[in-house]
């Protein structure tokens, strides 16, 4: 079973998920406006998993189906940074010990910092 399989069988036993798929990739949609967007794309060095703006490579199956699943998971969050409308910085947070931590974090180099600045989480909640 390739990698895309495995996702569609695991995501398939979940309530409500969309999905679209295409040559070397699938997308994942959130459940609502409040999640975010789980992307796999396979490339001749492995894998990229993007949750919204936020993305890491990985080289094996087994992590980029372990961050993927984590990504519909409760357990993970985004922590959006924006200038205005315009996202700007991504950082991955998970709970833990009842606390949501840090992870790591994407940002863009060019920002709109005129703008007033703000923060939103978005979290997925299939599992």
């Amino acid at each position: 079973m390739n990698i895309f399989d495995a996702i569609k069988q695991k995501i398939a036993t979940l309530p409500d998920v969309r999905y679209t798929e295409s040559p070397g990739s699938i997308t994942i949609q959130p459940m609502d406006d409040s999640g975010f967007e789980v992307v796999l794309v396979s490339s001749d060095d492995g894998y990229r998993v993007y949750f919204d703006g936020w993305h890491e490579e990985f080289t094996t199956d087994e992590e980029a189906l372990k961050c993927v699943a984590f990504g519909l998971s409760g357990r993970c969050r985004l922590r959006v940074t924006l200038f205005g409308r315009t996202p700007v910085r991504w950082q991955l947070e998970f709970f833990e010990n009842n606390h949501w931590q840090y992870d790591s974090e994407v940002g863009l180099f060019f920002i709109p910092f005129w703008r007033r600045r703000s923060v939103i989480y978005r979290q997925n909640h299939f599992q």
